[in-house]
């Protein structure tokens, strides 16, 4: 576990534009045998899939889009990578927060060609949890084109809350038919909204707080996409059972923690924690 504030390279403009547009990028956060080790745990979740892995593509598709997740207690590479590397004092430093939990890792591989979008969505409706120190991490061991990006409205990390749906089949599973705003045809009116997004070399990491509307492209033929997400929270984040299967799922979570608790279960390691003062 990091311990150290100054471990991240983050910088004052990097916390403003964070709360600002919800979305940045750090060019470089992480280092030739960091990208290693992570591609190599990526290419030995898509060898073993988990249980929890699903195809979020069509029969139809000419590529293929397999997404897993939780796996980092299964994942040697994945649990180094997540507890060695800078992410966490990275997020500490983003979200202001004392103490950075790992809430979930998240795999996401669209194969050359994948035509499958993921649609626009907030992350935080489908989850478990309230709270604003949240920082996710979308984390490309390949190249990615400016095309096949990440994208996100700027500011939309403010609220509201929108509609969850599931992506393929479009139904509400989650919070029930008109309880929530639906999203807005973001794609169909591109030009009213403020979009931002960045082309990605390996090393880069894109940070974005977990209520930030945001979108991804397919792939082009002869691209691959490895993409590994580390999700994480921060000291206000509170346990919020709902009624319904949450993505992902954390099944007994609701006997043993109860609702408004912070998230303190070892299915929620510490990742870091800021020096004590004097230190």
């Amino acid at each position: 576990m990091q311990a150290d504030n100054a471990a991240a390279p983050v910088q004052s403009e990097d916390v403003e534009a964070f709360w600002r547009d919800g979305a940045i990028r750090l060019r470089g956060l992480l280092s030739a045998a960091e990208l290693e080790l992570l591609t190599a745990g990526i290419d030995e979740n898509l060898r073993h899939p988990s249980p929890r892995a699903k195809v979020a593509s069509s029969s139809a598709d000419p590529g293929f889009f397999i997404e897993d997740f939780c796996s980092w207690s299964e994942n040697e590479r994945y649990r180094r990578f997540i507890f060695d590397s800078k992410l966490g004092a990275a997020a500490g430093r983003l979200t202001g927060s004392q103490t950075v939990r790992l809430y979930h890792d998240h795999m996401l591989t669209k194969e050359p060609g994948t035509r499958q979008k993921t649609p626009w969505h907030q992350d935080q409706p489908y989850y478990n949890i309230d709270g604003q120190q949240t920082c996710s991490f979308w984390i490309p061991v390949d190249a990615v084109s400016r095309a096949a990006t990440l994208e996100f409205v700027a500011g939309s990390h403010r609220g509201p809350w929108l509609m969850p749906r599931t992506f393929l089949s479009d139904e509400a599973k989650w919070f029930p038919e008109g309880s929530l705003a639906e999203l807005p045809d973001i794609d169909g009116r591109r030009g009213e909204f403020p979009i931002i997004g960045w082309e990605i070399e390996p090393g880069d990491v894109v940070a974005f707080h977990m209520l930030a509307l945001h979108a991804s492209g397919g792939v082009e033929p002869g691209r691959r996409r490895r993409v590994f997400s580390v999700r994480t929270i921060g000291d206000d984040v509170r346990h919020a059972p709902r009624n319904w299967v949450t993505s992902p799922e954390f099944p007994g979570l609701r006997a043993e923690l109860p609702a408004g608790a912070p998230l303190e279960h070892p299915l929620f390691p510490v990742i870091w924690r800021a020096a004590a003062p004097g230190r």
